[in-house]
């Protein structure tokens, strides 16, 4: 038989082209089609499509039991997933979008993706009370006209496992509420639920005003208690260089020691550094590591750290001028940032850094910063870090001394806030006591944490009020006069015995007088720790009565502006900027001596006529040390029956009290 001509061999093919082009392309509609039809049978989807802002959406997907099985539903733990949405549906760009979920379920997330925790938690990460999440790696959402409604450009998926309890079958349990918490003013309604399933659209809020927009797709650089600058100074395919600038805005915080700490989350490793260093240097260990099967050339001895969560500290004062770890400016100061209002070259802090990249990062505008950040410090204040932002490149002078300025390649910047202490995270405390009052109120019980000796002590019982002398002693020696201080008093004596406040360090308030012309306090402040607090500061915020403020007389105080109104700034005179440590008693037996310092305050009635020093109204509502906000004490001093009918007691009455006070401690202590 014959071969078929070239020519109709070439219409055969083309035909067969054609009709497999036109199956697969109907193949494709029908996919698309039905697609389409699963959208539109989803109970958000009417609500998105009408949505002109920014719609939020969370679905819970499964769970399933955990062990251990349990009877009592509240308590078993099931493992679930859900996956919640963030679709910018605007004529604009969302920048840096952050999404709040309530979750109520005491759930306790062990992953997300498509996102990271604004406050930068590790995983498992608690989230009972709530958590925020913000973008990563695509932190911005563009606007659909731009880009041609490509959803993976506008469209943000967190994928979120975890533990959550109770809620029996076939309950579905799903959070409190959902919605956008940037910081640029949206209005988000109450979500609402159909199902499985919690949706809402976050509109522009119209009496928001708003600054002046950026021309570029940068974000306007944030103010905060402290900050983060990430500049890449160089870059090339596999590595680059950066510098990283912290700097303490806030005027009444400080950082000591301070410990930095953030999460790689592409691979990347330090390979050098300046004006900084960290804490594990394993140049030789990273040869185990993933970067090391890629870089087969590469001499690993000299790396500084392959850790995914790397710990940086300051370099000591003595390196400031080491060509090889040194050499940057704001650098080496052993990890101390004062307050601005202190001295602000000491207020910002410095360091460089060569990192090297991981496929598939390898070119020059592959540039990622590292996210969840941490720093924290001796004796200083709990910041919460949100992740990094990206603003305009930061420009630095010629450092030949030209008048032209070079820009970074890329900048980042991370905003850290101060947050108030919980119950009992404290790191030191308030006592009260007064002049019409025998008694002082001491620091709370567990102010700052209960320890482990809670086996031989009551962590819920009240502390008990104390004699006078009782707070130049060691907790630990306070027993036997808190045990006579009550036998005098007739009260109570706990079995077991209140812990003890477990706090490096305290403040005693002592108001001293109360007289028509005004009225005066003492304030002491006790170091139980080893350390030498150097340059330290306190700041006390009163109430309405700040008004009469007059003079701080051993200290040097100075009122604050806004917004701390009506805060008092105390700091060392000159040479007696440093807080000695706790130190040995004169004999074995005798208790540990606090370091100490102390100064008298005082106000006029002129200015403050209606305050009522009886009820109260002489103590501080806040108390601070080197930023550090202190535990107050849960009752305040009251003016007992003595005092109202005969005033003040006799200087005989106080030694004989006194002296009663230590017989009963010896014989107490000898019956032990």
């Amino acid at each position: 038989m014959a071969a078929a001509p070239k020519p109709l061999r070439r219409r055969w093919a083309l035909l067969v082209v054609t009709l497999l082009a036109v199956v697969a392309a109907a193949a494709a509609q029908d996919y698309n089609d039905d697609d389409e039809e699963d959208e539109k049978k989803k109970p958000q989807y009417k609500a998105q499509e009408a949505c002109n802002g920014v719609f939020l959406s969370y679905t819970f997907v499964e769970r399933t039991k955990e062990y251990p099985h349990l009877k009592n539903a509240t308590a078993q733990p099931y493992a679930f997933k859900a996956t919640a949405t963030v679709l910018n549906t605007m004529t604009e760009d969302l920048k840096a979008w952050q999404l709040f979920v309530g979750f109520q379920h005491k759930e306790i997330l062990v992953s997300v993706g498509g996102a990271v925790l604004l406050d930068g938690s590790d995983f498992p990460a608690n989230a009972s009370g709530g958590v925020t999440f913000a973008g990563y790696p695509m932190a911005d959402l563009l606007n659909s006209i731009e880009t041609a409604g490509e959803m993976s450009l506008i469209e943000s998926k967190i994928e979120i496992t975890g533990t959550q309890f109770g809620v029996r079958d076939p309950g579905t349990p799903m959070p409190k509420t959902i919605k956008l918490t940037n910081p640029t003013g949206f209005r988000c309604p109450a979500p609402t639920r159909k199902g499985s399933v919690m949706y809402a659209c976050c509109v522009k809020d119209r009496k928001f005003k708003a600054k002046k927009a950026n021309s570029t797709r940068y974000q306007t650089r944030q103010k905060a208690d402290l900050t983060f600058a990430y500049d890449v100074l160089q870059a090339t395919t596999n590595n680059y260089q950066v510098q990283v600038t912290i700097d303490n805005w806030s005027p009444i915080s400080r950082l000591d020691n301070w410990n930095l700490t953030w999460e790689w989350k592409r691979g990347e490793f330090i390979y050098s550094m300046k004006g900084a260093y960290t804490l594990l240097k394993e140049g030789p260990a990273c040869i185990y590591s993933p970067a090391a099967g890629y870089y087969k050339d590469l001499d690993f001895t000299p790396v500084y750290n392959c850790e995914k969560r790397p710990v940086i500290v300051d370099l000591p004062p003595e390196r400031e001028k080491d060509d090889a770890v040194g050499n940057v400016p704001y650098c080496c100061k052993n990890g101390t940032l004062l307050p601005p209002t202190m001295d602000p070259s000491k207020s910002r802090a410095m360091f460089q850094m060569q990192v090297f990249k991981m496929p598939p990062d390898l070119n020059r505008t592959a540039l990622y910063p590292p996210q969840s950040w941490k720093i924290s410090g001796k004796l200083n204040p709990q910041y919460t870090c949100g992740q990094p932002i990206r603003v305009s490149p930061q420009e630095f002078p010629d450092p030949t001394g030209l008048l032209s300025s070079t820009p970074a390649v890329a900048s980042w910047q991370v905003a850290c806030n101060i947050t108030r202490p919980k119950k009992r995270a404290s790191k030191c405390c308030v006592s009260f006591s007064a002049f019409y009052n025998d008694s002082v109120v001491p620091c709370n019980t567990c102010a700052c944490g209960c320890g482990n000796d809670t086996a031989t002590c009551d962590p819920d019982a009240r502390a008990m009020l104390l004699p006078p002398e009782a707070l130049l002693i060691p907790f630990e020696n306070r027993t036997a006069k808190a045990r006579a201080w009550a036998k005098i008093k007739h009260w109570r004596v706990p079995n077991p015995m209140p812990c003890g406040d477990s706090c490096g360090l305290s403040i005693n308030w002592h108001v001293i007088n109360n007289y028509k012309s005004g009225w005066s306090v003492r304030m002491t402040i006790f170091n139980w720790q080893d350390y030498t607090f150097k340059d330290w500061f306190a700041a006390v915020t009163m109430g309405d009565h700040y008004s009469g403020y007059e003079n701080v007389y051993s200290f040097n105080g100075t009122r604050m502006d806004a917004p701390f109104n009506n805060t008092i700034f105390m700091q060392g005179v000159q040479g007696l900027t440093y807080l000695e440590p706790i130190t040995d008693g004169k004999s074995s037996v005798d208790p540990k001596v606090p370091g100490k310092q102390q100064s008298v305050i005082s106000f006029k009635r002129k200015d403050a006529p209606n305050i009522n020093i009886g009820k109260g109204e002489g103590f501080p509502k806040r108390v601070y040390f080197d930023g550090e906000e202190c535990a107050l004490p849960d009752r305040i001093p009251k003016v007992n029956s003595a005092h109202r009918r005969a005033g003040a007691p006799s200087l005989g009455q106080v030694a004989m009290a006194a002296a009663l006070v230590v017989a009963v401690a010896l014989l107490d202590s000898v019956r032990q």
